[in-house]
């Protein structure tokens, strides 16, 4: 799992496969995240386009993780 760290010290293909182990345990189905190949010096992870009820569910996820209502 990638911990907290500065925004360019973490590996994007790391980051990427910790994004899509989430999202599976939330059961959350979007495009394979992936690495953006054409910037990979800026870290970028690029996670597709989403349907709207997929970016609801990803944001109440997100939002339960941070102990929101």
């Amino acid at each position: 799992m990638v911990t907290e760290a500065h925004e360019h010290e973490v590996d994007s293909y790391a980051a990427t496969e910790d994004l899509r182990a989430a999202l599976t345990d939330a059961r959350i189905t979007t495009p394979a995240p992936g690495v953006d190949v054409a910037s990979e010096e800026l870290c970028l992870v690029n996670l597709g386009r989403i349907r709207a009820d997929v970016a609801v569910r990803l944001a109440d996820q997100l939002r339960r993780k941070n102990g929101e209502s």
